[in-house]
Formats: C-alpha cells, sequence, structure tokens
C-alpha cells in the first residue's frame, strides 16, 4: 500500500460517545487519529477484547464525526480471540453504508502504519496477523507487514478471501 499519512487527531471523548463506550475503554497511551494510505481511517486504540465487543457506532456523536468526514471508525486491541493473532479489529463505516465489514485491507494497510509509527509493539517492523469480522460471525484473517525504511513506512497486506456473492457488471 502507499506511505501512510498520518491526518488528524479527535478528541477520546467524541470517539468514545460515537462508539457507545466509556471512555476508559479508549487506549489513552496512543492518538486517536485519522490516517491514509489512499482511503481515510479513523483508528481508535481500545482497552481489550471486552471493548471492541461492545463497540457500536449510532447515535448523534457518530453523525457528527462522519459529517467531518470522519465516518470510517477502525478499532482495535491487542486482546485476541485466538492467541496465534495478535490484534483484533472492528471497521465501522455507517455512513457510507457499511454498517461493519469482516475484512477490510485498505483500514489494516493504515492500521499497520499506526503500529509501526506509534511502536504500539514495540520499536522495529511488525509482521502480525489481524482477526476481523468475529463479531459479524465472519471471522477473518489478514496478514500485516510493515516497517519503516529511510523515513518511509512500507506496507504490506495480504490474507485470503471466500467468496460470498458474484455478479455481472451489466
Amino acid at each position: 500500500q502507499n506511505p501512510p499519512q498520518f491526518l488528524r487527531k479527535v478528541d477520546p471523548e467524541r470517539v468514545a460517545q460515537a462508539l457507545s463506550l466509556p471512555l476508559e475503554d479508549l487506549d489513552d497511551r496512543f492518538p486517536i487519529q485519522e490516517v491514509s494510505t489512499g482511503l481515510p481511517f479513523l483508528l481508535v486504540p481500545l482497552k481489550s477484547l471486552d471493548a471492541a465487543h461492545r463497540a457500536r457506532v449510532r447515535g448523534e456523536a457518530y453523525d457528527k464525526l462522519a459529517a467531518e468526514e470522519l465516518g470510517a471508525i477502525f478499532c482495535f486491541c491487542a486482546e485476541t480471540e485466538d492467541p496465534a493473532n495478535r490484534v483484533h479489529a472492528r471497521m465501522f463505516a455507517d455512513a457510507f453504508g457499511v454498517p461493519e465489514d469482516p475484512a477490510t485491507g485498505s483500514a489494516n494497510g493504515c492500521l499497520a502504519g499506526y503500529l509501526v509509527e506509534y511502536g504500539y509493539f514495540g520499536d522495529g517492523p511488525i509482521d502480525l496477523t489481524v482477526e476481523q469480522g468475529v463479531e459479524m460471525g465472519r471471522p477473518s484473517r489478514l496478514h500485516l507487514r510493515a516497517a519503516k525504511e529511510d523515513g518511509t513506512i512500507r506496507i504490506d497486506v495480504g490474507g485470503a478471501v471466500v467468496p460470498v456473492a458474484t455478479g455481472t457488471l451489466v
């Protein structure tokens, strides 16, 4: 993916309300920030898997973020369902007609850059698996690799898909 751009930081209180979570569920060691590798996502670090399970976007607080073009929210935590994975994630973009997505390569690319930029797992490159879609009953695994090289973060996202529908463009 393209190198990440680190854009706006957002007030945690606003984001907690938009996710229907108490403020203490957000991991205040890291910023809530809009990141883009082509498509922007608001990255929201959470403290626990329980918080990720309880996250829901609805209401006026979410609508206000969406009105500021911050309607694609990617929340994540370092607790996972499967110990083989390092990150549990959810992607909400109700403002764009996607209430939740089971596997979001573009958002995971932003996450990879964020994890390296902020040393989420310590200094150095990352090579890990993200679980997403669990709450939807469509568990997915995405493989992330990222490293800072000559001041630029290089990102690779991979995984496999299972087709759920086909169609013909007419």
